[in-house]
């Protein structure tokens, strides 16, 4: 008898790996999270929802439009805000490309001609310079700024047809979205001057100017607190 319980105990610690709990496969890494909070302006009360990275749909740019209207709260949304808000916090803009409209998207909208080339050398250049200007005007203490919400004021949202602004392509667009955020205990905020959908998401396609005054990055309307979303229809 002694025998066989030495026998079963010694087949109990190799079958653990000699821990005496049970293997388990290597877990998967699991999505980052924090408490930031998406709020809107639109007649559905606001909630809380956290703030989730996800993986964007490679190619979901070379895909047809829908006539979707994007929510405020969609867990792609919240990673692209966030990573569009550390690339602020951090001058890397470089790190910000999930929450710009997407290059193929916006072949098939414009009936421009090289409109690759236009998003290229235009759109993104632009949004780079912008999220430079942003980080010099949040100051030194930039990297330890700390996300609080983004105010996107859904009431304002409203469908571009095919045909208006050189597009060949249908899609909503809401203007003066802001970003909340915390810098030395203080409340602060800078505007999102358009974000515009692709197949029912929210993408950047003008951070700091629609209409540009010169050749360098623009801060649209930075104050103390959590400002205001002024009503605007655009392209």
């Amino acid at each position: 008898m002694l025998a066989v319980l030495v026998l079963v105990a010694a087949a109990i610690w190799g079958a653990t790996g000699g821990t005496g709990s049970t293997h388990h496969p290597a877990a998967t890494s699991a999505p980052r999270s924090t408490t930031t909070t998406v709020l809107t302006t639109s007649t559905v009360p606001a909630t809380t929802v956290p703030l989730a990275t996800t993986t964007t749909t490679v190619g979901a740019g070379a895909l047809p439009q829908t006539d979707a209207l994007p929510s405020a709260d969609s867990p792609q949304f919240l990673a692209a805000m966030a990573d569009l808000f550390g690339a602020v916090a951090h001058d890397t803009p470089t790190t910000a490309g999930d929450a710009f409209f997407p290059e193929a998207a916006y072949v098939q909208l414009k009936s421009i001609g090289d409109a690759s080339a236009d998003w290229q050398d235009r759109l993104l250049a632009e949004y780079e310079l912008d999220i430079g200007a942003t980080a010099a005007a949040l100051g030194p203490g930039a990297p330890s700024a700390v996300l609080v919400s983004v105010q996107v004021p859904m009431g304002y949202a409203h469908w571009v047809p095919p045909g208006v602004c050189d597009n060949d392509v249908g899609y909503y667009e809401v203007a003066n979205s802001r970003m909340i955020y915390s810098l030395g205990g203080v409340t602060r905020s800078f505007g999102i001057a358009s974000l515009i959908s692709w197949r029912g998401e929210w993408y950047v396609v003008h951070l700091g100017a629609i209409l540009r005054p010169g050749s360098g990055g623009v801060v649209l309307d930075p104050v103390d607190g959590p400002g205001q979303s002024p009503p605007s229809t655009t392209c």
